[in-house]
């Protein structure tokens, strides 16, 4: 049902509302189907976890996250999470999950080193799934099988969204665009990474970069990955280095490429052996998370984060993440959203 007043025309904390009740209709519409498609049940998970379990993701590995001793404990600190990528192989071993199906989650994290824009806050919010998958589906090929799967749930929300509302005509392309890292390099051998995305996105609008964390022929890794829970080392069908990448769209309203979710298959044994190496954290081995893997304990999975604000601010063309969350923000960026009226939530 189109709404009868347009945004614009509506009083500031009507308006808000609005946003916030479309907010809860993107989530709502997409976590369905994606749970659907992809046979994911829904899970509960932790905001905090036990430090020195090698559970807590290291993103970049320099990222140094939230962490607090606790009362009732001695000795143990916590961390709070940053994403819950190994978490999630972890559950679906505790839960039996059999070939197939998998879990899905609200992820809620504090990054503090992330450095704020309009598209990066401290506080993340994502849909964090993981699916149990069988040795021969290590593969490429069923990497963008759920690439292209997860592309129609998003597709098939932002025409409900639009159906639902009316105000937010579809712009997504009918099928998206595979490309890998290397390929995008040699494509664009002169610009830098982020200069790449944007023109790669520019041309094709939804695509998904393959291989991310190993270095390319450049010597620089398209972006960096940790070691541990994505495979960016095993060869592919194609000869490129990787089975994992990031989907990105062409952003209209800021006029650059616009990440909407990291995903991948993730380690065996093998590659992760391999990559910690290549880290130059071999003695990570002997954590928790990295003990139960190199015992064949946990299951081969696929998974990713997807996540929620950076897809509710594509789909209502907003253009800054803190009007579609809550969120701390520099008193500047607040000043200059009473000028511009940039509606911080």
């Amino acid at each position: 049902m189109k709404s009868s007043t347009s945004p614009s025309s509506l009083p500031l904390y009507s308006s808000m509302l609005k946003t916030e009740e479309e907010i809860f209709f993107i989530k709502e519409t997409f976590e369905k189907k994606l749970s659907s498609h992809l046979s994911l049940s829904k899970v509960s998970s932790p905001i905090a976890i036990a430090d020195g379990t090698g559970i807590n993701d290291d993103l970049n590995g320099v990222e140094k996250p939230v962490s607090f001793t606790m009362k009732s404990i001695t000795g143990q600190r916590a961390v709070v999470v940053q994403s819950l990528a190994k978490w999630k192989r972890i559950r679906l071993m505790e839960y039996q999950i059999e070939p197939g199906s998998g879990i899905i989650t609200d992820m809620r994290a504090l990054r503090p080193d992330e450095d704020l824009s309009p598209i990066h806050s401290v506080y993340v919010d994502q849909w964090d799934w993981e699916k149990h998958i069988l040795p021969e589906q290590r593969t490429l090929k069923f990497l963008k099988q759920t690439v292209g799967a997860i592309y129609e749930v998003i597709k098939s929300t932002e025409k409900e969204l639009f159906k639902r509302y009316g105000d937010y005509m579809p712009i997504l392309p009918e099928k998206i665009f595979f490309i890998h890292s290397e390929e995008l390099l040699r494509l664009y051998p002169d610009l830098t990474v982020k200069e790449r995305e944007t023109e790669i996105a520019r041309k094709h609008r939804a695509v998904f970069i393959i291989g991310i964390g190993a270095d390319l022929s450049n010597g620089q890794p398209h972006d960096g990955r940790a070691p541990d829970y994505d495979d960016w080392t095993t060869v592919n069908e194609d000869g490129f280095a990787g089975l994992n990448g990031d989907i990105i769209f062409w952003n209209p309203v800021l006029g650059s490429a616009f990440e909407i979710t990291s995903m991948g298959i993730r380690v065996d044994p093998a590659s992760m052996e391999r990559q910690l190496k290549i880290r130059g954290c071999p003695e990570r081995k002997k954590l928790h998370y990295h003990s139960l893997l190199l015992s064949d304990r946990l299951p081969l999975s696929i998974g990713g984060g997807i996540g929620q604000s950076r897809l509710c601010m594509f789909f209502l063309r907003k253009k800054h993440i803190g009007e579609v969350q809550a969120g701390i923000w520099p008193f500047e960026t607040l000043k200059e959203s009473d000028k511009d009226d940039l509606k911080l939530i």
